[in-house]
């Protein structure tokens, strides 16, 4: 498991840094605002993407070994829970990365 997270952050660490030269200091970020400058942040802000799936990662596996360590249907859940998450958020993250250069 930690292996998928060291891969997803270092996917979204190099896209980043790659395409740093070419990012607008403004990335859409927050679409459940509305449309226009309402979804505008800093572009630093798009470190919230990783550190969010650092953050839940580890609070899912946090949560399983002091709440339901051996259940094995817990443990199933949450593993799948982080592939979900490994998966899923570098994906938006690269879809920010694309849309704006």
């Amino acid at each position: 498991m930690i292996i998928g997270l060291f891969l997803s952050n270092l996917i979204m660490v190099l896209f980043f840094v790659f395409n740093f030269n070419h990012l607008p200091p403004q990335i859409p970020l927050f679409y459940s605002k509305s449309w226009g400058e309402n979804q505008l942040a800093d572009l630093f802000m798009i470190a919230l993407l990783p550190f969010f799936l650092n953050l839940l990662f580890f609070l899912n596996n946090f949560i399983y070994n002091n709440f339901f360590f051996g259940n094995i249907l817990v443990k199933k859940i949450i593993d799948y829970l982080n592939i979900f998450l490994m998966i899923i958020i570098p994906i938006i993250f690269l879809r920010i990365i694309f849309l704006v250069i």
